[in-house]
């Protein structure tokens, strides 16, 4: 299976950019699914994900600002960046994984991720 991010770019802040991330040899309507970012010098943080009935969760910092959805029919997955700020800068990831978890969809572990694509914000 191969995830592939595209979307990312270059933004002021205020602006929007929608991500996507579309997958090949797996379906995302039975997957869990996720999205992740890194800045310079920081840990990677979860953002968003959702799971295979549609579940959705958010970092308190991108709630009301950041969504996530899915296209079955395209299996590609999104996440729509609004209101964005210069601290959303950095490579944003997207992952996938067929089994559940009790652990927080930001902690769980992943089987395949995304190379990455580039956020930018500037203020």
């Amino acid at each position: 299976a191969q995830l592939v991010e595209s979307g990312g770019g270059s933004v002021q802040a205020g602006g929007s950019l929608r991500l996507s991330c579309a997958a090949s040899g797996l379906t995302y309507s039975t997957y869990y699914m996720g999205w992740f970012r890194q800045a310079p010098g920081k840990q990677r943080e979860g953002v968003a994900a959702i799971t295979p009935d549609g579940t959705t969760t958010y970092a308190d910092s991108v709630k009301g600002r950041f969504t996530i959805s899915q296209n079955n029919d395209k299996n590609t997955q999104y996440l729509q960046m609004n209101m964005l700020e210069h601290e959303d800068t950095g490579i944003y990831y997207c992952a996938a994984d067929p089994r559940a978890s009790e652990r927080h969809p930001f902690s769980r572990a992943y089987h395949f991720w995304g190379q990455g694509t580039q956020v930018t914000v500037s203020s």
